[in-house]
């Protein structure tokens, strides 16, 4: 049986507990009790993401995603879901910038058959993998981007603002989407390769949490992965780091079938893992967290300029986290008066920090998120594989409400005063344009082809 050891409850761990275990061929296995309800999850974090990949095969990671649920070597077809879901559980997976997951919540007694289809698909996926299920998925993914990006407004904000604000070679410079032209260039081998480098035990974290037998559902993961070989060929991810602040505004105006003007910005902000990022989640709270935050009650309530107005934090390890700003103007307004009112609401907080009131309610508020995100079986489960993966201790994951806690208001103050500034920022302007010269848009544009 593979080697493990027990954590205590921590202070601020809300009494949740977490075992730890890793297999022969590098596996690591976090496990946690919690027998509130009959139910189990279990989550398989890979440490894949976008930032692995190079240029010219942009999209491969989530590519993969979908790859991984068009059958294995015991599984054929769409099997993955009908099995899951006729046993009355449900399945997903996403893909980051950082990693790709895989999860289920089952009942309690059908545990074991999601760790044997994990364990499958781990272990013999290029068994089945061919050239028609590589087209079937590629179109797929091909008509996920049409959908979601391409073709719905605003769609393409978060591609854009991420190429503006990590430069070009920048391993976050690209989304995980990818591009229609290197998902048109990828190949069965690419494919291949990929997943003989990336989806093995040893750079995977699996987390089973929820009604279960710990001493059996170890027998299981032994049973089940314990065969599978390690890869030690995994490239270091490229360097991800840069200066702290941009030194200049980033500009891009876009005009498109839009239904108002906008205005988005990312800022350039510190890693996530860091105290410092905490701070600033607690800034961007107190700033853009909802309706009774300080833009909200500034553009939308008092001044009626906005209809929407929000700031958040795209928490990311191995590269700068981003701060995200998006606002719709309400009506006419030109967005130099939105941009304005921002910058001078900026400005006050640097100057003044967060009252106590604000400091308590952007506290309480996060409290609130990370207790929705744990209070889940599966939530648990994706938080233990997060801190796993990223930080390397997923006891990381029951503590991290305490960390947000003991920040300062001094010290939101003073990260938003060295970060929350117009040269350090990536801007977006959505100007909108008539049905008409949409077409004649296009028009113009394939005359110049």
């Amino acid at each position: 049986m593979p080697m493990g050891h027990t954590a205590t409850a921590q202070a601020g761990s809300g009494g949740l507990t977490a075992t730890e275990h890793r297999l022969a061929n590098g596996l690591r296995v976090v496990l946690s009790e919690d027998h509130l309800t009959p139910v189990a999850a279990v989550c398989l974090w890979y440490d894949v993401g976008s930032r692995h990949e190079v240029k010219g095969r942009t999209g491969l990671a989530h590519l993969f995603e979908h790859l991984m649920f068009q059958g294995s070597g015991q599984v054929k077809g769409n099997g993955h879901f009908e099995l899951v879901q006729g046993a009355g559980g449900s399945l997903n997976g996403t893909t980051s910038f950082e990693r790709t997951n895989y999860f289920e919540t089952m009942p309690a007694h059908q545990l074991e058959l999601a760790l044997w289809l994990e364990a499958d698909r781990m272990g013999s996926l290029l068994a089945a993998l061919d050239d028609e299920s590589m087209e079937n998925q590629r179109d797929v993914v091909k008509n996920e981007r049409r959908q979601r990006y391409d073709n719905v407004p605003y769609g393409t904000a978060f591609e854009k603002l991420t190429a503006l604000a990590y430069p070009e070679g920048h391993p976050y410079h690209h989304t995980p989407i990818g591009s229609m032209a290197d998902l048109d260039a990828a190949t069965l081998e690419d494919a291949r390769a990929f997943f003989r480098t990336y989806y093995a035990p040893n750079n995977a974290v699996l987390s089973v949490v929820g009604d279960i037998d710990p001493e059996q559902t170890l027998a299981w993961v032994e049973k089940y992965f314990g065969s599978i070989a390690g890869h030690d060929g995994k490239p270091a991810p490229r360097d991800g780091s840069l200066p702290e602040v941009i030194g200049e505004q980033l500009r891009e105006i876009v005009e498109e079938e839009v239904p108002a003007r906008a205005l988005m910005a990312a800022y350039r902000l510190p890693e996530d893992g860091t105290r410092a990022c905490d701070a600033v989640d607690l800034a961007l709270t107190v700033l853009g967290g909802g309706e009774s935050s300080r833009l909200y009650n500034r553009l939308v309530r008092r001044d009626r300029t906005a209809v929407a107005a929000g700031f958040g934090l795209l928490r990311l390890a191995g590269a700068p986290s981003l701060g995200w700003l998006d606002v719709k103007t309400s009506g006419d307004v030109e967005v130099p008066v939105i941009e304005a009112a921002i910058d001078e609401e900026l400005a006050r907080f640097a100057a003044e920090g967060p009252t106590a009131e604000e400091m308590e309610r952007a506290q309480a508020q996060l409290e609130r998120e990370w207790l929705d995100r744990l209070g889940t079986v599966a939530g648990r489960a994706d938080e233990l594989c997060r801190y796993a993966v990223l930080f390397g201790d997923p006891q990381l994951a029951l503590t991290a409400v305490q960390r947000v806690l003991e920040v300062t208001a001094e010290e939101v103050q003073e990260v938003a005063k060295a970060r929350l500034r117009p040269d350090n920022r990536a801007v977006l302007v959505y100007e909108p344009i008539t049905p008409e010269a949409t077409a004649d848009q296009d028009e113009n544009e394939e005359a110049a082809r």
